[in-house]
């Protein structure tokens, strides 16, 4: 069967066509596509792929947040992120959560059959504009208050924060995480106190300046 991939995308073209792709290859395999981070999650679990094709920007479950609780849960899958986005805060995001390779999506599909080899043998792909921003970002050392704000904020709040910024209520995140009202709304409460933001539109400009959604 080869390498075992999972495909984590929000765009239906984009995961037919890198499957048409990939299975063209002789050693690898697509077993499983997730439209969103919550079933990239849950299709890990399952079927603990080789490697995972993730988008970063999906609904319900951003990429960044999918990656670390896919490796916190098998640390032996490899994650390949997967994305239009070349913004520094993002691509250092993506790297901190564990990521063992980068690929813009606009490269072409010959980079990504080369990343996929090179992570499958345990070492680290970035795309070249990928490793140009990761020196930069070495070089002038990124000071740690910028990252502050978000490390506050505990795995489900920032799972919370996201729905919350997406739109949905309180009642809406209590039935998509199964919990109580009462503990969705304390969730909505620690993120507003925690980051001393008290109004949704604000949390929504936070959110997206932090890569947690998109606008």
């Amino acid at each position: 069967m080869g390498l075992r991939i999972i495909l984590a995308d929000d765009h239906k073209l984009m995961r037919e066509g890198l499957r048409s792709l990939l299975e063209s290859e002789p050693d690898m395999t697509v077993i499983a596509e997730a439209e969103d981070g919550i079933s990239a999650v849950k299709l890990a679990a399952k079927l603990s792929p080789d490697i995972i094709l993730m988008d970063i920007s999906m609904p319900g479950l951003n990429g960044i947040e999918a990656t670390l609780q896919i490796l916190a849960g098998n640390a032996s899958i490899k994650v390949i992120a997967l994305s239009m986005n070349t913004e520094r805060r993002m691509v250092s995001q993506m790297l901190n959560a564990g990521v063992s390779g980068y690929v813009l999506k606009d490269n072409a599909f010959e980079d990504l059959v080369r990343a996929i080899h090179i992570v499958a043998a345990n070492s680290i792909y970035l795309s070249p504009k990928v490793s140009e921003i990761v020196i930069k970002d070495y070089v002038q050392r990124v000071p740690k208050e910028e990252f502050s704000l978000i490390s506050l904020l505990t795995s489900k709040e920032r799972e919370v924060l996201q729905l919350l910024t997406e739109g949905k209520k309180p009642k809406d995140i209590a039935v998509i995480h199964n919990m109580s009202l009462k503990t969705a709304e304390a969730h909505r409460q620690q993120i507003m106190t925690k980051l001393d933001i008290h109004s949704i539109a604000e949390l929504t400009k936070f959110a997206v300046r932090e890569g947690i959604t998109t606008p």
